[in-house]
Protein backbone atom coordinates (compact mmCIF):
# COMPACT_ATOMS: atom_id res chain seq x y z
CA UNK A 1 0.00 0.00 0.00
CA UNK A 2 1.43 3.31 -0.96
CA UNK A 3 0.35 6.46 1.12
CA UNK A 4 1.75 9.61 -0.46
CA UNK A 5 2.06 12.77 1.25
CA UNK A 6 -0.42 15.38 -0.05
CA UNK A 7 2.64 18.38 0.40
CA UNK A 8 2.13 22.08 0.63
CA UNK A 9 5.49 22.52 -1.36
CA UNK A 10 7.58 20.26 -3.61
CA UNK A 11 9.71 17.96 -1.97
CA UNK A 12 11.70 14.70 -3.30
CA UNK A 13 9.66 11.91 -4.38
CA UNK A 14 11.37 9.92 -1.67
CA UNK A 15 10.23 12.04 0.99
CA UNK A 16 6.90 12.05 0.00
CA UNK A 17 6.34 8.38 -0.59
CA UNK A 18 8.11 7.62 2.97
CA UNK A 19 5.74 6.64 5.89
CA UNK A 20 5.98 4.43 8.87
CA UNK A 21 3.43 1.14 8.51
CA UNK A 22 3.16 -1.92 11.40
CA UNK A 23 1.76 -4.38 8.65
CA UNK A 24 4.81 -5.86 7.27
CA UNK A 25 4.99 -9.32 5.52
CA UNK A 26 7.10 -11.57 7.56
CA UNK A 27 9.64 -12.19 5.61
CA UNK A 28 14.12 -11.77 5.48
CA UNK A 29 15.44 -8.65 4.05
CA UNK A 30 18.75 -9.27 1.74
CA UNK A 31 21.28 -9.17 3.52
CA UNK A 32 22.64 -6.52 0.50
CA UNK A 33 19.33 -4.03 1.23
CA UNK A 34 20.28 -4.16 5.11
CA UNK A 35 24.08 -3.41 4.43
CA UNK A 36 22.75 -0.29 2.07
CA UNK A 37 20.54 1.06 4.53
CA UNK A 38 22.94 0.99 7.21
CA UNK A 39 25.35 2.40 5.04
CA UNK A 40 22.86 5.35 4.69
CA UNK A 41 23.17 6.06 8.14
CA UNK A 42 26.62 5.40 8.30
CA UNK A 43 27.42 9.16 5.97
CA UNK A 44 24.55 11.11 7.99
CA UNK A 45 25.83 14.37 9.50
CA UNK A 46 26.68 14.69 13.32
CA UNK A 47 28.12 17.49 14.94
CA UNK A 48 32.01 17.27 14.73
CA UNK A 49 31.76 14.07 12.98
CA UNK A 50 30.98 12.57 15.91
CA UNK A 51 29.09 9.56 14.84
CA UNK A 52 27.40 8.78 18.21
CA UNK A 53 25.21 6.21 16.86
CA UNK A 54 25.09 2.52 17.94
CA UNK A 55 22.59 -0.01 15.98
CA UNK A 56 21.83 -3.19 17.50
CA UNK A 57 20.15 -5.37 14.61
CA UNK A 58 18.29 -8.57 14.82
CA UNK A 59 17.24 -10.36 11.83
CA UNK A 60 14.55 -12.65 11.14
CA UNK A 61 16.81 -15.22 9.70
CA UNK A 62 18.17 -15.40 13.13
CA UNK A 63 14.93 -16.77 15.24
CA UNK A 64 16.56 -16.58 18.36
CA UNK A 65 18.01 -13.53 18.38
CA UNK A 66 15.11 -11.91 16.83
CA UNK A 67 13.25 -12.98 19.35
CA UNK A 68 15.42 -11.69 22.17
CA UNK A 69 15.68 -8.15 20.71
CA UNK A 70 11.63 -8.21 19.93
CA UNK A 71 11.47 -8.85 23.56
CA UNK A 72 12.77 -5.65 24.26
CA UNK A 73 10.26 -4.04 22.61
CA UNK A 74 7.18 -2.41 24.91
CA UNK A 75 4.02 -5.18 24.39
CA UNK A 76 2.27 -3.09 22.12
CA UNK A 77 5.00 -2.78 19.50
CA UNK A 78 5.48 -6.53 19.79
CA UNK A 79 2.29 -7.19 18.44
CA UNK A 80 3.40 -6.35 15.06
CA UNK A 81 6.76 -6.00 14.63
CA UNK A 82 7.26 -9.65 15.09
CA UNK A 83 6.48 -9.81 11.20
CA UNK A 84 9.43 -7.21 10.01
CA UNK A 85 12.14 -8.88 8.21
CA UNK A 86 14.57 -6.57 10.98
CA UNK A 87 14.52 -5.53 14.27
CA UNK A 88 16.89 -2.18 15.42
CA UNK A 89 17.90 -0.15 18.34
CA UNK A 90 19.20 3.06 18.66
CA UNK A 91 21.50 3.22 20.83
CA UNK A 92 23.25 7.44 21.09
CA UNK A 93 26.69 7.68 22.55
CA UNK A 94 26.43 10.75 24.83
CA UNK A 95 30.20 12.27 25.20
CA UNK A 96 32.37 12.96 22.38
CA UNK A 97 35.13 10.90 21.82
CA UNK A 98 37.82 13.36 21.75
CA UNK A 99 36.95 15.25 24.85
CA UNK A 100 34.84 13.47 27.22
CA UNK A 101 32.32 16.21 27.19
CA UNK A 102 28.84 16.29 26.79
CA UNK A 103 27.66 15.44 23.70
CA UNK A 104 24.12 17.81 23.37
CA UNK A 105 23.62 17.03 20.02
CA UNK A 106 24.08 13.03 20.36
CA UNK A 107 20.18 12.56 19.91
CA UNK A 108 19.40 14.43 16.85
CA UNK A 109 22.58 13.09 15.08
CA UNK A 110 21.43 9.57 15.81
CA UNK A 111 17.96 10.73 14.56
CA UNK A 112 19.47 12.48 11.36
CA UNK A 113 21.36 8.44 10.92
CA UNK A 114 17.78 7.02 11.10
CA UNK A 115 15.98 9.28 8.84
CA UNK A 116 19.02 8.93 6.08
CA UNK A 117 18.54 4.71 6.67
CA UNK A 118 14.82 5.71 5.96
CA UNK A 119 14.68 7.37 2.77
CA UNK A 120 17.26 4.42 1.81
CA UNK A 121 14.96 1.78 2.89
CA UNK A 122 11.70 3.48 1.08
CA UNK A 123 14.25 3.83 -2.12
CA UNK A 124 14.40 0.06 -2.14
CA UNK A 125 11.21 -0.87 -1.89
CA UNK A 126 11.58 -1.61 2.12
CA UNK A 127 9.36 0.18 5.02
CA UNK A 128 10.48 1.47 8.21
CA UNK A 129 8.84 1.96 11.73
CA UNK A 130 10.19 3.45 14.47
CA UNK A 131 8.83 3.40 17.95
CA UNK A 132 9.96 5.14 21.29
CA UNK A 133 8.30 1.57 22.99
CA UNK A 134 10.94 0.21 24.10
CA UNK A 135 12.43 -1.50 27.54
CA UNK A 136 15.73 0.71 28.21
CA UNK A 137 16.37 -1.54 31.43
CA UNK A 138 16.05 -4.59 29.48
CA UNK A 139 18.03 -3.60 26.13
CA UNK A 140 20.77 -2.26 28.76
CA UNK A 141 20.87 -6.10 31.07
CA UNK A 142 20.57 -7.73 27.53
CA UNK A 143 22.90 -6.42 25.61
CA UNK A 144 25.29 -5.22 28.21
CA UNK A 145 24.80 -1.88 27.12
CA UNK A 146 27.99 0.55 28.57
CA UNK A 147 27.17 3.32 31.30
CA UNK A 148 27.80 6.59 29.07
CA UNK A 149 25.31 5.21 25.96
CA UNK A 150 21.69 5.86 26.23
CA UNK A 151 19.43 3.20 24.18
CA UNK A 152 16.96 5.56 22.08
CA UNK A 153 14.27 3.34 20.24
CA UNK A 154 13.35 0.81 18.22
CA UNK A 155 13.08 0.16 14.14
CA UNK A 156 11.27 -2.13 12.29
CA UNK A 157 12.32 -2.65 8.94
CA UNK A 158 10.59 -5.20 5.86
CA UNK A 159 8.28 -5.71 3.48
CA UNK A 160 4.90 -4.49 3.23
CA UNK A 161 2.09 -6.73 4.00
CA UNK A 162 -1.82 -6.48 4.48
CA UNK A 163 -3.54 -4.47 6.71
CA UNK A 164 -5.86 -7.49 7.33
CA UNK A 165 -2.95 -9.28 9.67
CA UNK A 166 -2.68 -6.35 12.43
CA UNK A 167 -4.54 -6.40 15.61
CA UNK A 168 -8.17 -4.47 15.32
CA UNK A 169 -6.88 -1.52 16.54
CA UNK A 170 -4.06 -0.85 14.59
CA UNK A 171 -5.94 -1.55 11.45
CA UNK A 172 -7.71 1.94 10.95
CA UNK A 173 -4.48 3.96 11.35
CA UNK A 174 -2.80 1.60 9.14
CA UNK A 175 -5.21 3.12 5.76
CA UNK A 176 -5.80 6.46 7.33
CA UNK A 177 -4.30 10.06 5.44
CA UNK A 178 -1.13 10.95 6.25
CA UNK A 179 -1.43 14.56 8.21
CA UNK A 180 1.06 17.19 9.40
CA UNK A 181 1.03 20.47 11.22
CA UNK A 182 1.21 23.14 8.70
CA UNK A 183 4.18 25.48 8.72
CA UNK A 184 2.90 28.22 10.52
CA UNK A 185 2.82 25.83 13.65
CA UNK A 186 6.49 25.64 13.76
CA UNK A 187 8.48 27.85 11.73
CA UNK A 188 8.46 31.03 13.27
CA UNK A 189 10.11 34.60 12.76
CA UNK A 190 11.20 37.75 15.01
CA UNK A 191 9.39 36.19 18.30
CA UNK A 192 8.32 32.36 19.12
CA UNK A 193 5.07 31.57 17.53
CA UNK A 194 5.25 34.40 15.01
CA UNK A 195 4.64 32.60 11.97
CA UNK A 196 7.26 32.98 9.35
CA UNK A 197 6.18 35.20 6.21
CA UNK A 198 7.02 33.73 2.59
Amino acid sequence: MEKIAETGYPVHELIAKRWSPRAFEPKPVPTEALRSVLEAARWAASSFNEQPWRFLVARREDSEEFERMLGCLMEGNQSWAKNAGVLILTVAKETFTRNDRPNRSAFHDVGLAAGNLSLQATDLGLRVHQMAGIEVDKIRKTYDVPEGFQPLTGIAIGYPGSVEQLPEPLRAPEIAPRQRNPQSEFVFSGTWNNPADG
